[in-house]
């Protein structure tokens, strides 16, 4: 089985199963009447999807949507480039580790509840340069810039996960619009919480693990901020926590779609919504 480093051993309640509860998934919302001329005209078909929406951040907190929009072959090109970028020797992919300068770029050595994640990750923000504060002192006023660091190889990366941004984006506002319309708000409401946001888009790789019942890929956790958009691949391996027991449940890979994860923003008052972020986040596996 191997050596695996303490620092990557989960407590032993917190380690992975070795048996998955069976059990109903998470809604799955299809979204075609949003995409189709001809279900427009008919407000009833709206008004299903943003019911569904709606009971399922009120249930769950996590839904999966398929006939979202985002074009295949968009994603397709993203996740060709990131297994290229990351089968590279560690050296190639540390040149552009991430810095005190900027949040961006490659990291292998996260941590989730103090705990080593068993993951090498890629951070890119949606729109560049992104201003921070500058410091955790609320008094200060002053901002940096981060700015997106771009791999040599494989040359075509950054224009897929730029290409790729611009199609998660649409999606993560569109759900904004059903989430504010199952709320009894205009479809608009929250658009301008979003200009100069500082989203960001990750690319997580799970390499294989010699002790797999002793270490995860992500530890568990709550998202900051307003949505995650997250693509599974056929491996599978996302679980989330049901509310109503506090069951931890499997998330079935299902092709094509993606799971929304409805962050802490969200639940916040509405007059305490300011945030500029809008996550939109892509995760890629391997075996």
């Amino acid at each position: 089985m191997g050596e695996v480093d303490p620092a990557f051993i989960q407590d032993p309640e917190h380690r992975p199963k070795l048996s998955v509860t069976e059990t109903e998934g998470i809604p799955l919302i299809d979204l075609s009447p949003l995409n189709s001329s001809d279900n427009i005209s008919d407000p009833k078909a709206i008004e299903g999807v943003v019911r569904e929406i709606g009971n399922a951040c009120k249930e769950w907190g996590f839904f999966q949507v398929i006939n979202h929009g985002v074009l295949l072959d968009k994603h397709k090109k993203i996740e060709a480039a990131a297994r290229k970028f990351f089968a590279q020797p560690l050296e190639e992919k540390r040149k552009i580790t991430r810095d005190e300068k900027s949040m961006f770029g490659y990291y292998d050595t996260e941590h989730t509840k103090n705990v080593r994640d068993w993951k090498e990750l890629f951070d890119f923000a949606v729109e560049e340069p992104m201003l921070m504060p500058a410091s955790l002192d609320p008094e200060d006023k002053e901002e940096t810039k981060w700015t997106n660091k771009w791999p040599e190889y494989p040359p075509e990366l950054r224009v897929a996960c730029e290409e790729y941004t611009e199609e998660v984006e649409k999606l993560a506002l569109k759900l904004m619009g059903l989430i504010a319309l199952s709320l009894g708000l205009p479809v608009d409401r929250f658009n301008s919480y979003f200009k100069d946001q500082t989203s960001f888009i990750r690319l997580n790789y799970y390499p294989p693990c010699p002790s797999p019942q002793l270490a995860l890929g992500v530890g568990r956790h709550k998202d900051s901020g307003a949505l995650t958009v997250l693509a599974q691949d056929e491996v599978g391996g996302l679980e989330v926590k049901r509310k109503r027991d506090g069951e931890w449940i499997q998330v079935k890979p299902t092709p094509n779609a993606y799971i929304i994860n409805v962050g802490d923003i969200i639940q916040v008052p509405l007059f305490k919504l300011h945030t500029k972020y809008l996550c939109a986040v892509y995760f890629s596996k391997t075996r």
